[in-house]
C-alpha cells in the first residue's frame, strides 16, 4: 500500500476536452456563464463599482446654531436659555420644559417620599419627619429643601418652529478630496428663506425642528412632554470618477432612543443642572432644574470612490475564473443526473500507464527507447519535428 500510495502521488492530471452534442448540457452551460457575466458586469462592476477604490475614513466637523423665541411660564426664552451646551456642537439639547426648585441651600429636610422604611434604616440622619400634616419621611442631609419632580407641567410649544442650521465640512484623505454641505450655488439670500425639505430643498442647510421630528415619524406632542433622542444623519456618497459638483450630501432622520418609547421605567430624555448664587452673608443657594430636552445628534458617514487599476484586474480576474462554474455544472450533471453517465465517465477520466505511451509511440514509427521520450528537429530541409530521444 505504501508503493501504491507513493505512485498515486507522483501522477500528473491533464484536462481533456470532450465534446458533448447535448442540447440540455448546452443550454444549461449557457445560461449559467451567462447569469455569471451578467452578476459581475451589472452587480460587481456597475453598482458597486468594483474598479474603484474606496476610502471610508471620513473626516468631518460639524458647526450648529439655533434660533427662535419661545414663551414658557409667562416667560420670553431665547437660544441662550434653551439651548445646551452653548459651543454649538454636533450634539445639543432644545429644553421643552423645565422642573424648577429654588432657594436651595445646605442644610436638613425632609425627602420627597413616602417613608417606606423602618426608622433606623432612614439616610443619613436617621430621624423620621414630618413633610406635610399627612406625610412623614426621613431627614435628609443636603441642598433644602428637596426638589418635587413629579409636578406636572406644560412644555413650550413654539419649540416646534424652532430652526437648527448645520454647516458640515468633510474630507476624503486618500484623495485628498475636502467639499462642504454649502453648495455653490447658495446666496445668503436664499439661506434667509429656504427650509430644508425631501422635494424643493434639498440642499438647504436650515432644518425646521417640527419637520424634523415628522421626518423622524414622531409626535412633536409627546416628544416635547418627555424628551427624546433624534439622529440628523449626513451622508456623502461620492464617486470621485465623477464631477466634483455631483459630490453632494443626503439628509435622514431617525428617533436614537427607540427602546425608550416602550420603557415606562425611563422614558423620554431629561438631565439636571443648577444656577448657584450667594447670599450678603456669604451663604451659597442655588435654583436646581430639571429639564426636559430633545437632543439632536448630527451624524457624519460616507465613502468615496474613484478608478484604479489593481482592484479592476483583481475583479476581471475573478469574473473569468467564475465563468468556470458553468462547467463544474454541467459536469457534475452529466456525471449524476443523465442517461448515459458512465460512457462519459470513460471518456472524461482516461488512465494512461507508460506501457500504452510506449506502445502508441512504437506503433507509429516515433519510439526509440525507454529511457526518454522528448522532440527532435530532423535533419532535412523542410523544418519538421518529430518525437524522439536525446541522451
Amino acid at each position: 500500500m505504501m508503493w501504491t500510495c507513493i505512485t498515486d502521488f507522483f501522477t500528473y492530471e491533464t484536462t481533456k476536452s470532450v465534446v458533448v452534442k447535448s442540447w440540455t448540457i448546452g443550454i444549461i452551460n449557457r445560461v449559467v456563464q451567462l447569469l455569471i457575466i451578467t452578476y459581475f458586469i451589472g452587480w460587481v462592476f456597475v453598482h458597486e463599482k468594483a474598479y474603484q477604490i474606496r476610502d471610508t475614513a471620513i473626516e468631518s466637523s460639524v458647526m450648529t446654531k439655533v434660533k427662535g423665541f419661545g414663551l414658557y411660564n409667562n416667560r420670553v426664552m431665547d437660544v441662550a436659555e434653551y439651548v445646551t451646551p452653548s459651543q454649538g456642537a454636533s450634539v445639543f439639547c432644545i429644553i421643552t420644559k423645565f422642573i424648577t426648585t429654588e432657594n436651595q441651600v445646605q442644610g436638613y429636610c425632609p425627602e420627597v417620599r413616602p417613608l417606606t422604611l423602618p426608622l433606623a434604616l432612614c439616610l443619613p440622619t436617621g430621624r423620621c419627619v414630618h413633610f406635610n400634616d399627612t406625610l412623614n419621611t426621613c431627614e435628609i442631609r443636603g441642598w433644602c429643601p428637596a426638589e418635587i419632580d413629579y409636578i406636572k407641567t406644560h412644555p413650550m410649544m413654539e419649540v416646534e418652529n424652532f430652526t437648527i442650521f448645520i454647516k458640515n465640512s468633510i474630507r476624503f484623505p486618500l484623495f485628498n478630496f475636502t467639499k462642504g454641505n454649502f453648495l455653490p450655488t447658495i446666496t445668503p439670500q436664499y439661506i434667509k428663506a429656504c427650509n430644508f425639505d425631501h422635494e424643493n430643498n434639498t440642499y438647504c442647510p436650515i432644518f425646521r425642528v417640527g419637520d424634523v421630528i415628522r421626518y423622524a415619524h414622531q409626535n412633536f406632542t409627546t416628544l416635547a412632554q418627555k424628551g427624546g433622542v433624534i439622529g440628523i444623519k449626513i451622508g456623502w456618497m461620492c464617486d470621485l470618477d465623477k464631477s466634483e459638483d455631483e459630490c453632494n450630501p443626503s439628509y435622514s432622520f431617525t428617533r436614537l432612543d427607540a427602546m425608550s418609547e416602550k420603557n415606562s421605567v425611563s422614558p423620554g430624555y431629561n438631565f439636571r443642572y443648577a444656577k448657584y448664587y450667594k447670599m450678603d452673608n456669604g451663604t451659597d443657594y442655588r435654583t436646581l432644574l430639571k429639564a426636559y430636552a430633545i437632543r439632536f445628534d448630527v451624524l457624519v458617514n460616507g465613502n468615496a470612490g474613484k478608478f484604479n487599476m489593481i482592484p479592476t484586474l483583481i475583479n476581471m480576474v475573478a469574473a473569468f475564473t467564475s465563468v468556470g462554474v458553468g462547467t463544474v455544472l454541467c459536469d457534475i450533471i452529466l456525471l449524476n443526473f443523465l442517461k448515459g453517465a458512465e460512457q462519459y465517465k470513460a471518456k472524461k477520466f482516461e488512465e494512461v500507464s507508460d506501457t500504452q505511451i510506449e506502445n502508441s509511440l512504437s506503433s507509429n514509427g516515433l519510439y526509440r527507447s525507454r529511457e526518454f521520450i522528448g522532440v527532435e528537429k530532423q535533419s532535412n530541409d523542410s523544418g519538421a519535428f518529430s518525437i524522439g530521444q536525446y541522451g
